[in-house]
């Protein structure tokens, strides 16, 4: 079995694929000061299983497309919406967020928690802004450094898997240049990678060893989820998830 096909048994059964939580979300889309009456169509770009997903159609009048290039996880995604009652709000979507088939201005916000990375913030908040109406708002979550300096072993790391982690100021920047007007910035708190996102992980690992018969392939992936989890325990004061809130100007 190919890593990615592990990687995707790990994760699926997760309510989170990324650090995240559902108050942080909602505290979001109060900074966007999204009129939570007023009809919606919304983008859910590298949705995973559909947590933020699920907060958006609770609390909003909205359609919501809910797009990642996972089928495995948008299968996921569409038997909890049918078990709370939300599948006739989202409509799920199976492709790359590099090749989105949306018109232009089609969107009245777009949300992307965790997974613009896959791309590049700067390729992202480029490409999207295409599909969101004047004045429509851009919500996404991307590592940030919160110091100015860091360690080392942290940075080498860093830089290696996320290219493209910066401070909050240069990804503010990226956002005023490409036609957006920022709105808000806040960094997930620890609850949001350790109760939310790690903890699940951890226990999972020893089912998900035991499926695939503790085999190399799969204790090469628990080894490097362990690495990434004492990371983030030993240097957590230098890095989080930035939350980005930004209007599209024109």
């Amino acid at each position: 079995m190919e890593d990615y096909q592990l990687l995707i048994d790990l994760h699926k059964s997760a309510n989170r694929q990324g650090p995240g939580g559902d108050a942080e979300s909602e505290k979001a889309l109060n900074l966007a000061m999204i009129d939570r009456a007023r009809p919606l169509k919304i983008a859910d770009i590298g949705c995973g299983t559909g947590a933020s997903t699920f907060l958006l159609a609770r609390l909003l009048d909205a359609q919501i497309t809910a797009v990642d290039f996972l089928q495995d996880f948008l299968e996921v995604l569409e038997d909890r919406a049918e078990n709370k009652g939300l599948s006739e709000k989202i409509t799920t979507l199976c492709c790359s967020m590099d090749n989105l088939p949306f018109r232009n201005e089609a969107y009245d916000v777009i949300w992307s928690e965790g997974a613009i990375y896959n791309i590049g913030f700067e390729r992202g908040v480029i490409d999207w802004n295409r599909h969101l109406k004047v004045g429509g708002l851009l919500v996404v979550s991307e590592i940030t450094w919160i110091t100015s300096s860091r360690p080392s072993e942290l940075q080498k790391y860093l830089v290696q898997e996320y290219p493209e982690i910066d401070v909050a100021s240069s990804k503010i920047g990226i956002l005023e240049k490409n036609g957006y007007s920022a709105i808000g910035y806040f960094v997930l708190p620890e609850h949001c990678w350790l109760e939310n996102y790690y903890r699940p992980m951890q226990n999972r690992f020893k089912d998900f060893l035991n499926r695939h018969g503790n085999s190399e392939e799969a204790r090469e992936i628990v080894e490097a989820e362990n690495r990434e989890i004492e990371l983030y325990e030993k240097y957590k004061a230098f890095y989080s998830y930035g939350v980005y809130v930004a209007r599209k100007l024109v």
